[in-house]
């Protein structure tokens, strides 16, 4: 039997561990928020608790005239925002779309189609960077808008991975609604459009949230394929622009960069506000109850 002295040790470690935990996760954010704050554009001048308050680094990111700089930083959240909330949606509707014919249908080649999809997540995305970059290129050549530095081209490509594991995510959640819904409903003379339009759809709202969530964040947050795709500064998502200021070989602009990374938090929060109810439910339930 274990001493209660043994005890109260194991319970200290686990506060240790907690706060550290804590601290872990909260000092990169207070360190951004206080280095945008921070009118030093070093990070040798930046600390938890700066000098001096300024909004200087705000100031430039909508007056580039002041830096002398580059910047389109709204075109930048623009086409970041565009492009996310597009990729959410259709990813929603075509993960949805598959996840109800592999859940509710029996066709050939169904499992193994799973299994593949599946499969193809175990490959690094880098491997397929160079496949993509030449068939975005000779596309353009054929449809000018699929091209090279087009954001269409952009969301195309991240629709390509559309029905990965989200198609999965979703399939185990449909399998969760009772079938007894769909044979009421066609009993009733619905077609199955109609079943999965006006009963599945509704009640896979969780999952669809939790679904279009990620996807809206990933996009916000992606770099690398954006940086092959997209060639010109007024073109560029946020994180390509936002590199800008501190990949130059003579000034970097650290505060600048930090009150572009804080403005473009807000998106993502503003989106799980809203959704955090379907969210969590999306997360944590596992069936529907009948």
């Amino acid at each position: 039997m274990t001493s209660p002295r043994i005890r109260s040790g194991d319970n200290w470690w686990r506060h240790v561990l907690v706060i550290i935990a804590i601290g872990i996760a909260i000092f990169p954010p207070l360190y951004v928020i206080t280095a945008a704050f921070n009118g030093d554009q070093t990070l040798s001048g930046s600390s938890l608790i700066p000098d001096s308050l300024s909004l200087d680094n705000f100031r430039l990111l909508f007056n580039p005239a002041e830096g002398g700089a580059e910047i389109f930083y709204l075109k930048w959240y623009w086409n970041s925002i565009w492009v996310a909330v597009l990729n959410a949606v259709f990813t929603v509707l075509i993960g949805a779309l598959a996840a109800y014919a592999f859940s509710r249908f029996r066709f050939r080649g169904r499992r193994m189609g799973m299994l593949f999809l599946l499969l193809i997540q175990m490959f690094p995305g880098l491997l397929n960077l160079v496949a993509i970059y030449l068939i975005v290129l000779r596309t353009g050549e054929v449809i000018p808008p699929l091209g090279l530095n087009k954001l269409t081209a952009l969301l195309v490509v991240y629709l390509a991975g559309a029905m990965s594991v989200n198609l999965w995510l979703m399939k185990g959640f449909f399998d969760s609604i009772p079938t007894e819904l769909d044979e009421s409903a066609r009993v009733d003379g619905a077609t199955p459009s109609q079943i999965f339009w006006g009963v599945i759809l509704p009640l896979a709202v969780p999952v669809l949230s939790v679904i279009g969530m990620f996807a809206f964040v990933g996009t916000l947050n992606e770099f690398i394929t954006a940086s092959v795709l997209l060639e010109t500064v007024d073109r560029y998502t946020l994180p390509l622009g936002l590199q800008s200021f501190i990949n130059t070989n003579y000034q970097e602009s650290w505060g600048s960069f930090a009150a572009g990374v804080l403005l473009a938090q807000f998106p993502a929060i503003i989106v799980f506000v809203f959704a955090q109810k379907y969210i969590i439910s999306g997360l944590t339930q596992g069936s529907v109850k009948g």
